[in-house]
This record gives C-alpha cells, sequence and structure tokens, in this order.
C-alpha cells in the first residue's frame, strides 16, 4: 500500500485534500500531514511516501527550499504542489524544483485525483532504495564515518544491521563501530536509538499522535519494546511523559 503526506500550514486545505482524495480505490493509506518543509522532512524520513502534497508558502521552510532537498533525498517520490497563486511563473518554478504537478487552491477533487494519477503512473515500485548510492572508492575512514551518520540520521526508522555498511564501505563491523564512536561519542547502534528516541518525545508532545503509531513511525514492530526503550533511556514511560508534557503547558 502506498503512503502519502501533505505540507501545508492550512489545516482547511490538509481537510480538503484527506477527504477529497481517492485513496483507498487508489490503495494509498489516508494521508499523514505535517504545518511545514521542516516537519515534513523529518515525517518522509519515517513513513517513506510515494506521494508528497506541498505548500509553496509555508513558515520555517517554505516548498521550493523543501523540494530542493526532499527530490534529491527521495528521487522516487512524486511531488504535488498546491498553491494559492494562479501564475505562469509561479508554476513554472515549482515544476523546475521537482514537482510533478500543480494544484490550485481551493482544491478540486477531480483535478487532485487526476494528479494522484500522474504521480502513480510515474511510480517505479523497482526504484533503488534510498542511501544505495555509488560509493567512491577515494573515500576516506572519516569520510565513511560521516556517510553513515548521514544515512543514520535520514534512515533511523529503517531496522538495518551494521554488516550493510560492512559490505558497503568495506570495513570491518568492528572497525567501522570503534570510529564511531571515537568521532561521534556513540556506537552506531547507541546512535540510532538517540534519534529514535529524540524523535519519539517530538512525537509524543502531539497529543494526536498515538503512541502505537509513533512506535511504527520510528520502526518498532513491537509497541511494548518501544515503551521499554523509551523507558530505558529516559526513566519514564511515554504515556507518563505525554502526560507529564501536556500538564506543563496547560495555564
Amino acid at each position: 500500500m502506498y503512503r502519502s503526506l501533505i505540507i501545508d500550514d492550512e489545516k482547511p486545505v490538509q481537510i480538503a485534500i484527506s477527504k477529497l482524495g481517492k485513496w483507498h480505490h487508489y490503495n494509498i493509506k489516508m494521508p499523514e500531514t505535517a504545518n511545514n518543509g521542516s516537519q515534513g522532512l523529518k515525517i518522509m524520513r519515517e513513513i517513506r511516501p510515494s506521494i508528497v502534497f506541498v505548500d509553496m508558502n509555508m513558515p520555517i521552510m517554505d516548498g521550493c527550499s523543501f523540494l530542493n532537498i526532499a527530490s534529491k533525498e527521495f528521487p522516487d517520490c512524486k511531488f504535488i504542489v498546491v498553491s494559492g497563486y494562479d501564475s505562469f511563473s509561479y508554476a513554472h518554478q515549482a515544476l523546475r524544483c521537482g514537482a510533478i504537478d500543480y494544484l490550485l487552491k481551493p482544491i478540486e477533487e477531480k483535478s487532485l485525483n487526476a494528479a494522484i494519477e500522474k504521480a502513480l503512473s510515474q511510480i517505479n515500485p523497482e526504484g533503488t532504495l534510498p542511501g544505495n548510492a555509488n560509493i567512491s572508492e577515494t573515500l576516506s575512514p572519516n569520510d565513511v564515518i560521516q556517510n553513515i551518520r548521514e544515512y543514520i540520521e535520514s534512515n533511523y526508522c529503517q531496522n538495518f544491521k551494521i554488516s550493510v555498511f560492512e559490505e558497503k564501505y568495506h570495513f570491518s563491523s568492528a572497525y567501522l563501530t570503534k570510529l564511531f564512536r571515537s568521532t561521534y561519542g556513540y556506537s552506531i547502534y547507541e546512535y540510532v536509538l538517540k534519534i529514535r528516541m529524540e524523535r519519539a518525545k517530538e512525537l509524543l508532545e502531539n497529543p494526536d499522535i498515538k503512541i502505537l503509531d509513533i512506535s511504527e513511525r520510528l520502526g518498532y514492530t513491537d509497541n511494548h519494546y518501544f515503551s521499554k526503550a523509551f523507558k530505558n533511556y529516559y526513566n519514564i514511560s511515554p504515556s507518563q511523559y505525554r502526560n507529564d508534557y501536556l500538564k506543563s503547558k496547560q495555564p
């Protein structure tokens, strides 16, 4: 089943796209939502959507800045711009930044589903996975460790083994682990856990996201195991952390 994401700081637009899209018909799960490009990138790294709807005017990170980053990091993803500006130059900019289509607000059902069909027609199910680019034989050990750190920060919700890096960079797992720890102060697995737990706290602060969904989004197939990992890391359960956080925000 395909995944999708809506990135727009206007809640009515998020609701309109969610309601008007024929998701079940196209074998697409109901879209996740984000309020800006920065938040959208984090969610993309967690759910790996095939289709992303993105507004061009947003706070923190606008649509074009987002597309310049996301289209390189997720080359197989199809981006559809939604905008209130009916301008050729604006549409041209969006397409130049990596979008495959341009929808005007207010969103119309026919145009939306036509754009979804266009995106699906371009999706290649056999596309290469993120992070599998060719590796130069001239990389230094420090370059390799930096590449591994960057890979983890983009793929922390994926379950992988250090042996993957061993095969990719032709260094032993023991050597890579030792070098990573000496550079960043964590083993490779410890760094994955650190990134996951920090993201878990961010997601728990949103009461609209179920803890079970957070667990799945971060790569845990067992919610009990996620709760145990979180409690071991922060000495507090996910539910208690959420309750304490929400209480602290009450007037």
